[in-house]
């Protein structure tokens, strides 16, 4: 029950839906994965997070930069299930072929550029620095 209710609250959201139904080309750096939804780099890093937890998600790291991809094989069956019901469900949608036209174009684009261009503190592997003292 735990897994399905995490997975439901990792649904509950319109940029993470957005974000899981983009992933469905294949793995995505996080510089990406910003440049598609238009946020900032906390908010897609909070919401890759959600559904990491939800397991939906896998990442790896490869250098600086952070990749995620829908679960694989060794991914839950509800998970994998709640995928497919997302994509079979949204496919057509106005929103989601936006977003699969535009992905288009920023994957035509140098990850390493992109990353750049969005001033990244540590690349695609964005994690926001603490300040110390308080």
């Amino acid at each position: 029950m735990q897994d399905f209710m995490t997975i439901t609250k990792a649904l509950a959201d319109e940029n993470r839906v957005r974000l899981l139904l983009a992933l469905r080309g294949g793995q995505l750096c996080v510089c990406q994965m910003i440049e598609l939804l238009g946020l900032a780099p906390s908010t897609v890093s909070k919401h890759l997070s959600i559904l990491n937890q939800a397991r939906l998600v896998d990442k790896r790291k490869e250098e600086r930069w952070i990749y995620y991809g829908l679960v694989g094989e060794n991914g839950s069956q509800q998970a994998k299930e709640a995928i497919a019901w997302v994509s079979k469900s949204l496919s057509k949608h106005g929103k989601v072929l936006e977003d699969a036209r535009r992905l288009k174009q920023i994957l035509c684009l140098d990850p390493k550029e992109l990353c750049k261009k969005l001033n990244l503190p540590r690349s695609c592997g964005y994690t926001k620095k603490r300040r110390s003292g308080g």
